[in-house]
């Protein structure tokens, strides 16, 4: 039987939710949240499933422990464009929707919503702001367990608001749904006791800190170019210096794994491929280094991302179990590739441009293993009025930017 009891009985099991967790997830129905329209992926892209005409595969899909896409594009919109909704339903893939298509919109996996909303420690009395409503599931939940009025939340979208609002009225429930930039929050209902953000940023947003009590929570998904991403739950800094703007400190430690599509203003360009010229003016070396033991290790896949800011990656894949590893920064017109084979002991570079980028892996890499190889949950997030940093165990032991100087 597909619906909410069992959804909730199965994450319960599974260790995802508490007993009052669970009471809620048993009482919020998943379904009044998902536009009939949803996006499976097939091939290069996704082809849409619609409740009218597969009903049953339309429930199991939106019953499982599965995300959902609920809204994509064609791909066709130029770097730095928002990739808002325009006039397009919830749902709808707009002209190109039969071309390759780049989700901008989903529904989370059951158990991922419900590790979050552990992770949040919200509890009765708590005043909450949500960053990036979505389906506006997470709000009902949120609303459901500690009061409408207890619960704020902001959408960038206006399709995806107004869908939300009206999902939110017709199952019940009536938190403040708010049309606006999610990272600048809502100051009128300030401050929030806990903060959750539904998508994944670099740069921590200042207005969410800001707008943070002082000992209250902010739990937000957080990656780099070449690993998205972990969870990081940073507590708002009771003491302590403050900005020009009366902005606060926050910090806290990495506290697991969540990949989330990236806040639109922060999402990392579509085109790496653009900043791959002036293949005959690259520098060419050997490496001794597998690429595997980088990029096919989260945790040291992690410190990458962190040691070599601006990186992004992509794999070409060639026969016989050959590879090329890319990787590039497109703003200052830097790449590399290394090119692997199967039983090579040593692999073909190329580097281009004012960043060896290989060279800054490698070091990375190196950092990492001298480290003593740390698990991403040992890392941690410090932002505040004198900037953003990364650190290892403590926030006294920050991890150092691999960047050469100058760059």
């Amino acid at each position: 039987m597909h619906g909410p009891a069992q959804l909730a009985a199965d994450l319960f099991a599974a260790g995802h939710l508490d007993d009052a967790w669970r009471e809620v997830f048993r009482q919020v129905r998943r379904e009044d949240f998902i536009p009939s329209r949803i996006w499976i992926r097939e091939g290069q892209g996704y082809r849409p499933l619609v409740r009218e005409e597969e009903p049953q595969r339309w429930l199991e899909s939106v019953y499982s422990d599965t995300a959902l896409v609920t809204q994509v594009e064609d791909g066709t919109a130029r770097d730095g464009e928002d990739d808002e909704g325009g006039e397009d339903e919830p749902g709808s893939g707009g002209e190109g929707a039969d071309s390759p298509s780049v989700p901008t919109s989903s529904s989370s996996m059951p158990c991922l919503v419900a590790g979050m909303l552990t992770a949040l420690g919200a509890e009765e009395g708590h005043r909450v702001l949500e960053a990036g409503t979505g389906t506006g599931f997470n709000a009902a939940l949120l609303a459901c367990r500690l009061g409408d009025g207890n619960v704020t939340t902001v959408e960038v979208d206006p399709v995806l608001a107004d869908a939300a609002r009206t999902a939110l009225e017709r199952a019940g429930r009536a938190p403040l749904v708010v049309t606006g930039d999610a990272g600048a929050g809502h100051p009128q209902g300030a401050p929030y006791d806990r903060v959750i953000v539904t998508y994944a940023v670099h740069r921590i947003p200042r207005g969410l800190v800001q707008q943070t009590a002082p000992g209250g929570v902010l739990l937000l998904p957080w990656g780099t170019g070449l690993y998205n991403g972990v969870l990081v739950r940073l507590t708002a800094e009771a003491e302590g210096p403050r900005g020009p703007d009366g902005e606060r400190a926050a910090s806290g430690p990495v506290v697991g794994d969540c990949a989330f599509m990236w806040d639109r203003a922060q999402a990392p360009r579509r085109d790496l491929m653009a900043a791959v010229r002036h293949g005959d003016e690259a520098a060419q070396s050997r490496t001794g280094l597998d690429p595997r033991l980088v990029l096919g290790d989260d945790d040291a896949a992690f410190t990458a991302g962190v040691l070599v800011p601006d990186c992004r990656q992509a794999v070409g894949h060639g026969s016989d179990g050959e590879w090329t590893l890319w990787l590039t920064d497109a703003a200052r017109g830097s790449w590399a590739s290394v090119d692997f084979a199967p039983d090579a002991r040593a692999y073909d570079v190329r580097q281009y441009g004012p960043r060896q980028l290989w060279d800054e892996v490698a070091a990375a890499y190196t950092w990492w293993r001298e480290a003593g190889s740390p698990p991403r949950t040992r890392f941690g997030l410090t932002t505040g009025p004198e900037g953003q940093y990364v650190w290892l165990d403590a926030p006294g032991n920050p991890v150092p930017d691999g960047r050469p100087a100058g760059v």
